[in-house]
């Protein structure tokens, strides 16, 4: 059976995926960990960029590294490949961590979550609208929408989730997760072509390198941090490496929204994580805990039960 087959069958997809979310949720409370362990204030903007471009670049070293080592070559983009690294940079790891790190930084991380979840319906539609690389159709927009539901209702009542929004909190969260949705499909879009782990491992250097080179610009610093700081920052760049090389030819070999809403994994797993890590109270309870998961996995089944719901392909 080759890596396509493979990569299309419904319970790796599930077995994959479900690891990817597991990762990503983790990284809402190892964030905030991580800004305590390295003395952030949550108004040191560049401090965060900083911090978030480190990891980055870590994770883009991490990635090719690993790459290579499968490919048994190394993962060197050619000059075809730059602008498509460039453009993938900006979208999945510039913009997309920029807005993120500064707005986890104003708001909770049971109510970022939330937020974030957005990515999902955002994924679908701009790659039905946009790059109209699939159909939208009833059947997934119900399936995103049960799939929401239960990221709503783990979130319902949080005593840390706190009232109101803010333009450089949950608005900045908010343009994350946009930004989020057209990398998904410029990725998608890319694959056809190119590997999707180089793609993955050079976006992250040179997003990092570029957020690293901003901050320092902007007079932007770090303390020297702890053995924990900086084991916090390493395994906040294995999460992005790690999810990423695995996410990309899932996206590569199948419909977005297939794999795009297992995105709602991503907040209830950060809202149980956080409460563990963090303390953040979340007065649902298992039971709230339970009907939450069992809405966001009837969600993807709905979503995952679409038939031929790849669009034509259309002149790039």
């Amino acid at each position: 059976m080759n890596k396509q087959n493979i990569l299309t069958r419904r319970s790796a997809v599930i077995l994959l995926a479900g690891t990817c979310c597991l990762l990503w949720g983790s990284a809402f409370p190892f964030i905030k960990i991580g800004y305590r362990l390295w003395d952030i204030p949550s108004d040191d903007r560049t401090a965060q960029i900083l911090f978030a471009g480190m990891r980055f670049f870590l994770a883009g070293i991490l990635t090719v590294i690993i790459g290579s080592i499968i490919a048994k070559k190394a993962l060197l983009p050619k000059r075809s490949s730059v602008p498509k690294i460039a453009a993938l940079s900006l979208f999945q790891t510039i913009l997309q961590y920029i807005f993120f790190y500064l707005g986890l930084a104003r708001t909770s991380g049971t109510k970022s979550s939330v937020i974030t979840a957005s990515n999902v319906f955002l994924a679908i539609l701009v790659s039905s609208f946009i790059f109209r690389t699939e159909k939208m159709n009833l059947q997934k927009l119900v399936g995103s929408l049960i799939g929401f539901s239960g990221v709503i209702l783990i979130n319902l009542s949080g005593g840390d989730s706190g009232g109101g929004m803010s333009l450089t909190g949950e608005g900045f969260i908010f343009l994350s997760a946009l930004s989020y949705a057209f990398s998904a499909s410029l990725t998608k879009r890319f694959s056809r072509t190119e590997d999707t782990v180089m793609l993955s491992g050079w976006q992250f250097i040179f997003g990092g390198a570029f957020m690293m080179a901003v901050s320092l610009l902007l007079g932007g610093s770090l303390p020297r941090s702890s053995v924990s700081g900086w084991t916090v920052l390493i395994y906040l760049a294995f999460v992005s490496a790690a999810a990423f090389s695995v996410w990309g030819p899932l996206l590569k070999h199948n419909p977005v929204s297939r794999i795009s809403v297992f995105g709602f994994m991503n907040p209830v797993f950060g809202v149980i994580l956080s409460t563990i890590l963090l303390h953040e109270n979340n007065s649902g309870g298992l039971v709230r805990t339970l009907t939450s998961l069992l809405l966001v996995i009837i969600g993807i089944i709905i979503v995952n039960r679409v038939k031929d719901d790849i669009a034509p392909p259309i002149n790039s």
